[in-house]
């Protein structure tokens, strides 16, 4: 299957939904007026493109259709895509990796956004590219954690670093990155606990993984990724605008992709932070995290349901 297959099936459902309602409300206007154009953006909106994306997107389709540009729904959703594809690779970079030594993932998230799957998920691709990948499980106060990653670890044949439950998480990242470094390994990649950010306890423990993490290697981590959960749509903005500040967030992943109608929130999310989605999670299968690429992200939304 290719990426824009995966991406396709991924965003069905949102595919069918912007598609059925645009039909539906330009199917038989004569004469496409002001309630058209914001029941069009109405639409957008609860796709959860966001507001300013929305707005984008109605504004560019207003000014092509006075000026004769448009001849019916598929021109409008090529605009439509064409315009998201732009907002998306405003953004958009390559990981950063590290040439001289191990690549340091730092992963952060709130409970439930999918951080410890994705981290085994993301272990997998890099394994199957041939990487020597070591996983961290600072996800220390929770026993569930540690032995998904352990799993994972299994299957990705990955070095897992791991403690018993409730020891100290920055101690774990220590004995971690002094493997990575001493066995030369690619790829770091260290789960922390699900946090939310009033919980100063949690969040004092992060700063603390950070601190022993540049001590060992001052120019790492490379990336801290922030895994935002799709499926709860712009009430990801909220989360996303904490952990920005607190973790230092340097880029996404967007996970559960597949379980909504409501896919459109990378769009909103890049417009409001300018960070880039490096990964999307697109299913269950450890093949459904993917890198991401706004093409067939958008090809997927727009023109999936063909």
């Amino acid at each position: 299957m290719s990426f824009l297959d995966v991406f396709k099936k991924g965003l069905q459902k949102t595919a069918t939904s912007i598609s059925r309602t645009v039909t539906g409300i330009f199917t038989e206007v004569k004469k496409w007026d002001d309630n058209t154009f914001k029941a069009l953006e109405a639409e957008l909106v609860a796709s959860d493109l966001g507001i300013t994306a929305s707005r984008k997107i109605v504004d560019d389709l207003r000014d092509k259709y006075e000026r004769g540009l448009l001849n019916g729904t598929q021109d409008i959703l090529q605009v439509a895509r064409d315009n998201m594809v732009a907002v998306l690779k405003s953004g958009s970079r390559p990981l950063n990796m590290n040439p001289d030594g191990p690549t340091i993932i730092l992963m952060v998230g709130v409970n439930g956004s999918g951080k410890t799957t994705t981290t085994g998920k993301l272990a997998h691709l890099w394994s199957q590219q041939g990487k020597k990948v070591i996983l961290a499980a600072c996800d220390t106060f929770r026993a569930a954690a540690v032995e998904q990653l352990k799993l994972w670890g299994e299957r990705t044949s990955s070095t897992v670093i791991a403690s018993k439950t409730g020891s100290d998480s920055a101690s774990v990242a220590y004995d971690a990155v002094s493997a990575a470094i001493a066995r030369n390994a690619d790829i770091l990649i260290i789960d922390t606990a699900g946090r939310q950010q009033n919980q100063k306890w949690l969040m004092d423990e992060l700063a603390k993984i950070l601190r022993i993490i540049k001590k060992l290697a001052p120019d790492a981590p490379h990336e801290t990724l922030l895994t935002i959960d799709a499926s709860i749509g712009t009430n990801a903005i909220s989360q996303a605008r904490e952990f920005a500040a607190v973790s230092g967030a340097s880029a996404l992943v967007l996970t559960k992709l597949d379980g909504t109608g409501k896919g459109g929130a990378a769009a909103a999310i890049q417009e409001e932070f300018h960070l880039p989605v490096l990964f999307a999670g697109l299913g269950e299968a450890p093949d459904d995290l993917k890198e991401f690429s706004a093409e067939d992200y958008c090809d997927a939304i727009f023109f999936g349901e063909k």
